[in-house]
């Protein structure tokens, strides 16, 4: 089984490539572009896997398959969360939240290999889910806490809230009251209950209110320090691989 990578961010690439490595798996072709990733596929033998960033330096991935008729499985490695992943969940083999964590791209390419030749061909309907990128399904998103006071329950607004972060295997949240309410969730499942045009998990151990944000400053490592309202217990840092896709989520 042989795949490649459709990544304009060469760090994550090279990364994913490692991890698949790790996994037993060839990925010698990394893709930046969309009019790179044409040219190869009108050249080359198609891959029987492909994993794939939706936005690209030059356009949305989706043109790729809109120019070549590409039969090859897919595995979403994207930024995007809520709304698009629910499309993509529906017709990809898997989809791969950034930054990508190495125990869900074993389970995905487990995933794949236990599928059988006919479903592993790519189903994707790519109108379908464009539409969803610009207008995403109408859900309810989370517009309270419940938490524990003492032998009290307090209700917290979703809009007072700062940030949420993990420490020593809790989750908290930071209101602009400048207190810590520890949650009974995790950061993974408050992927599904908060709002995508509010909140941004810039790490695997915050996401941050945009609505709270004071101040942004160049960080080391070509990251990014975010400054809150209040919150000022510790730095408040974009991960490297996450800043692209959080300026963007900025505009």
């Amino acid at each position: 089984m042989n795949s490649i990578i459709i990544e304009d961010e060469k760090p994550s690439a090279r990364r994913l490539q490692r991890m698949l490595t790790d996994l037993d798996m060839e990925a010698q072709t990394m893709l930046h572009s969309v009019e790179e990733a044409i040219d190869w596929f009108q050249n080359n033998e198609h891959p029987d896997l492909i994993f794939l960033d939706i936005q690209l330096s030059d356009g949305l991935s989706f043109e790729i398959f809109e120019a070549i008729d590409i039969k090859s499985a897919v595995i979403f490695t994207t930024a995007y969360d809520e709304y698009a992943l629910q499309a993509f969940k529906l017709n990809s083999i898997d989809y791969l939240l950034k930054p990508i964590d190495e125990d869900d791209l074993a389970k995905a390419v487990a995933k794949y290999k236990e599928m059988s030749p006919k479903q592993q061909s790519v189903t994707l309907d790519f109108d379908d889910i464009k539409k969803l990128l610009v207008n995403p399904i109408e859900r309810e998103y989370k517009k309270r806490f419940s938490v524990k006071v003492g032998q009290h329950l307090k209700l917290i607004n979703i809009d007072d809230i700062e940030c949420f972060y993990s420490e020593n295997k809790g989750t908290y949240a930071f209101t602009s009251g400048g207190r810590n309410y520890l949650l009974d969730t995790t950061l993974e499942q408050l992927e599904d209950e908060l709002e995508p045009h509010k909140f941004f998990r810039i790490s695997r151990k915050f996401y941050v209110n945009i609505n709270a944000i004071k101040d942004m400053v160049s960080y080391t490592n070509s990251r990014l320090q975010i400054k809150l309202n209040t919150f000022n217990e510790q730095e408040v840092i974009v991960a490297r691989e996450r800043v692209k896709d959080f300026k963007t989520w900025l505009s």
